[in-house]
């Protein structure tokens, strides 16, 4: 059981959210460009299987969860996945420039 439950706990810090912004937020919402969707919502799931079984430790993860650390870490993960996402997105839009005009000639 103690395995168990630093096991968890340690998927939320490593997720690092906050609960009110995964319920706001669809996975599967198709111009997002934050990649840490996914993680907040397994990290959501996580938290309130949790709660369910011992509401204490699920309070626990919620406050762990707002710690300073975690959410300068999470920030600062956003923010530059966002710069990666725009990146990317402006190199598919160079290749298909690029596509077009080979394709035109």
């Amino acid at each position: 059981m103690v395995q168990s439950r630093a096991l968890v706990i340690a998927l939320i810090l490593l997720l690092s959210t906050t609960l009110p912004e995964v319920h706001s937020k669809s996975v599967f919402e198709r111009e997002r460009r934050d990649w840490l969707v996914i993680p907040d919502a397994i990290a959501s799931y996580i938290y309130e299987a949790v709660n369910k079984m011992s509401p204490r430790a699920g309070q626990f993860l919620a406050d762990a969860a707002q710690m300073q650390p975690v959410v300068v870490t999470r920030n600062f993960l956003i923010k530059e996945t966002t710069k990666l996402s725009i990146m990317a997105e402006q190199l598919v839009e160079k290749i298909k420039n690029m596509y077009s005009r080979l394709r035109g000639n």
